[in-house]
């Protein structure tokens, strides 16, 4: 919101700086962003209001003219011209020779000389907006007010201080220079003064013209019409346009600018329609129809859904209600009668609908956030006045208002005790009435101890008790209310064991040398067809969001796969050597009608070649067992235990996959991904992928961990190289050998199938490590220790020691 200090006065007695106004107001919450200077840059001695005494006719030139300028000094001076507007006894900005000005063409600062121009000395210049910086017109020079004192420096007549304000959603009323007043008013103690709406009108009355009907009154709560006649199109007085360019808009012609001034004015978005195009003199408020087009005016030809509101005649759509009016409708220079509208729409239909159709535009940015009916018949009121005044016209009598259901006025009851509650401050009650009365609200007192409150039309924000303790601390000041120390004891620290495990997790897989990736929790179907199967998706198909930004974030994710596969594939791109990523989030997995199952999950892809001692990408290839490496590390460090078992997965190669069973849950999953899922994810090597599932270990976290004291004794590790069915699982031999008395860990380090082995068989190359808590083991009990080991295998397993 662009304040003009200059405007703002009208409104405001402004004694503070623009640096302490602007502090001020972002002290209450209207944040100050910056301050823009009009004419800060203009030399005071050089560029003042001048008074062209005549024009003559160029001698040498036919589109060049010499005008003879009073500039206050002791003899006027005669320059040369080009501009097809100058005329005798205007009022210009007049800039003497030595003035720095915007060059017209290159659009950078240049100082002025004196030059001879076709053979005619000029050492001056009469200015246009663009010489002066004001905007980028340079079709004609700058005309101003008739009042204008010659010889007073332009930067004192045309200067002014332009506040940009950060505006919060939820205050309407700050979007208007009013709003803005009635702040500056209760922080600075001042009055405000209401813009003046009374005007002379006809005997006709406006109703007995024109009627109105609103279709569709959840839309629509509250339509004004006003009608005048006579109205004249041109150009509108300089001060209007000054006003509307320091608003950040463009001066159009008078009709269009009162409209827009009365928007900046009051916050109301009103549209003129020529009364001649609105067919049967009706206007109806209704939904569009399917089928149904509209030409903006800004040319566009619009397609209407059902769900937009628009302002209809008997026939046909006028206007996008909110948006933006209808090319068919608009004030043209044959224009002499129109009907003025000021109107309150529903919030949520305006945003839907200038979003659907990309047309955000000032007025829709002001209903979106909630306008007041009652505001609708002041801007009306407002803006017939000016159309009076300044568009030649005349008014019928009253206005057509159409108000369904009036709003009743809001009354809150606030508590001394409440206030002091929310403040920390026990406020007088004179201080409190007059903070209040002071942002327009009535406040009365009643003893002992309660506040009733009502409310102004224009504070929509304002709704229950707590509302109106932040308006007055908001005025009084935050820095007023004294800092304390929180008091009582420290709440206890609420159990959060899912959240740890998760974080238990997370931390040993990054200690382990893997490295975090997050990704978005929303996906597309094509991602997921690529890691799911068929069956998965049509018994339990992902979630689906209704109203998606981007075609790539249209589904919940019940799988972390598809996200962590497309990070290592972008990855590898760009990396040599082993590539270990993990991600730990949730997934969604859907319960048909009810909210999806949220769990916690953390998955982990393993591809690239190994490193060699100095941290080199060597020949040799990561495999099965370092991802099932990264899965164990996880799982001891969070003092977890889990078996592996030979299963089969989607997306998983069969032979290469098993899955992690905890207490008899199925907790996870480790394998290599199918060549054919990591080619569809442009990955060419093979890659390996672990899953935990977070809330089905979390069981686990519960059962006791026995406590075991550390041997003093020394250990004994000896290798063991078995065969055994190709099809038996590893797990079951080293469980097997872990039962005797003196084996403290085993280790399997090796797997071999191949020449020597028969094609039925493998071979577990196994580390055994013997120890005893009372002695040291001697080499005959080892000896006897995994002949016993050997036997007892043979026996179980068919188990035999490689040759």
């Amino acid at each position: 919101m662009r304040v003009s200090l200059k405007w703002l006065a009208e409104y405001v007695d402004v004694t503070l700086s623009p640096e302490e106004l602007g502090h001020r107001l972002t002290m209450a919450g209207l944040e100050l962003e910056t301050i823009d200077r009009v004419g800060g840059e203009w030399d005071e001695e050089l560029i003042t209001v001048g008074r062209v005494v005549a024009v003559e006719p160029h001698p040498n030139a036919d589109r060049l003219v010499l005008a003879t300028v009073d500039y206050g000094g002791e003899a006027p001076q005669t320059v040369v011209c080009g501009a097809p507007n100058v005329e005798a006894e205007q009022k210009i900005a007049f800039a003497r020779a030595g003035a720095t000005l915007i060059d017209g063409r290159s659009g950078k600062p240049s100082i002025l000389k004196p030059a001879k121009i076709r053979g005619v000395e000029s050492a001056g210049m009469v200015c246009s907006e663009k010489e002066l910086g004001l905007s980028g017109e340079h079709e004609g020079i700058l005309v101003l007010a008739e009042d204008a004192p010659v010889g007073t420096p332009l930067a004192a007549y045309l200067g002014d201080a332009i506040l940009n304000l950060d505006l919060t959603p939820n205050r309407p009323d700050w979007m208007s220079m009013l709003g803005v007043a009635r702040e500056v008013a209760a922080l600075t103690g001042a009055e405000v003064r209401e813009p003046e709406h009374t005007y002379a009108d006809q005997d006709e009355s406006a109703p007995a013209k024109v009627a109105v009907e609103i279709a569709d009154p959840d839309l629509c709560s509250r339509y004004v019409a006003a009608v005048i006649e006579g109205v004249r199109l041109g150009p509108s007085p300089q001060w209007l346009q000054e006003r509307l360019i320091a608003g950040g808009m463009r001066p159009i012609n008078n009709v269009v600018d009162i409209t827009n001034y009365v928007m900046l004015e009051l916050g109301q978005p009103l549209h003129a329609f020529d009364f001649g195009t609105v067919k049967d003199a009706k206007i109806i408020v209704r939904r569009a129809r399917a089928g149904e087009r509209l030409v903006t005016l800004d040319g566009e030809e619009r397609a209407l859904t059902d769900d937009m509101l628009v302002i209809a005649d008997a026939e046909k759509p006028l206007a996008l209600a909110g948006v933006m009016g209808g090319a068919d409708s608009e004030v043209t220079d044959t224009t002499t009668m129109i009907l003025l509208e000021s109107a309150t729409f529903h919030a949520a239909n305006v945003r839907r609908t200038a979003a659907k159709l990309r047309s955000r535009t000032e007025a829709s940015t002001r209903f979106e956030k909630g306008l007041s009916p009652e505001l609708a018949m002041v801007a009306a009121q407002r803006a017939t006045k000016l159309l009076v005044e300044l568009a030649g016209g005349s008014a019928l009598h009253g206005q057509v208002d159409c108000y369904p259901t009036p709003a009743n006025d809001v009354q809150i009851d606030v508590t001394r005790r409440r206030l002091l509650q929310v403040l920390g401050i026990d406020l007088p009650t004179s201080t409190v009435r007059a903070t209040l009365t002071s942002l327009g609200f009535s406040c009365r007192w009643v003893p002992p101890e309660l506040y009733q409150v009502r409310v102004p039309y224009w504070r929509t924000d304002v709704a229950i008790a707590d509302d109106v303790a932040e308006e007055v601390a908001r005025i009084v000041g935050y820095d007023r209310i004294p800092t304390k120390n929180l008091g009582g004891e420290v709440p206890s620290a609420i159990a959060q064991p899912r959240r740890e495990l998760r974080e238990q997790l997370r931390d040993s897989c990054v200690a382990a040398g893997m490295q975090e990736v997050i990704t978005y929790s929303l996906t597309t179907l094509e991602l997921l067809e690529r890691v799911l199967s068929p069956e998965q998706l049509a018994s339990q198909p992902p979630l689906k969001v209704a109203h998606t930004l981007s075609a790539e974030y249209e589904y919940l994710r019940p799988t972390l796969w598809a996200s962590v596969l497309k990070t290592a594939a972008a990855n590898l791109r760009h990396h040599e050597g082993e590539l270990a990523l993990f991600e730990a989030s949730r997934v969604y997995l859907p319960q048909g009608d009810e909210l999806p199952q949220e769990q916690e999950h953390i998955v982990g892809v393993v591809t690239g070649r190994r490193e060699d001692r100095w941290g080199r990408p060597s020949d040799e290839a990561v495999d099965f067992y370092d991802a099932k490496g990264y899965a164990q590390a996880a799982l001891g460090a969070a003092g977890l235990n889990a078996t592996f078992e030979d299963a089969e997965r989607f997306a998983l190669l069969p032979g290469r996959t098993a899955q992690l069973a905890a207490d008899g849950r199925i907790v996870g999953v480790v394998g290599q991904v199918h060549p054919t899922v990591a080619a569809a994810f442009d990955i060419g090597q093979d890659v390996y992928l672990f899953e935990l599932v977070v809330d089905e270990l979390l069981p686990s976290m519960g059962a006791e961990r026995a406590f075991e004291s550390i041997f003093r004794f020394p250990p004994v590790i000896q290798d063991l190289a078995l065969v055994v069915d190709r099809g038996l699982a590893a797990e079951r031999v080293r469980a097997a050998i872990e039962e005797h008395e003196l084996v403290r860990r085993v280790r399997i380090f090796d797997v071999y199938e191949g020449a020597g082995i028969s094609p039925d068989k493998k071979s577990l190359a196994l580390s055994v490590t013997y120890q005893s808590p009372d002695r040291t083991l001697t080499t005959e009990e080892v000896a006897k220790a995994q002949a016993s080991i050997v036997k007892q295998l043979r026996q179980e397993l068919s188990a035999e020691l490689r040759g």
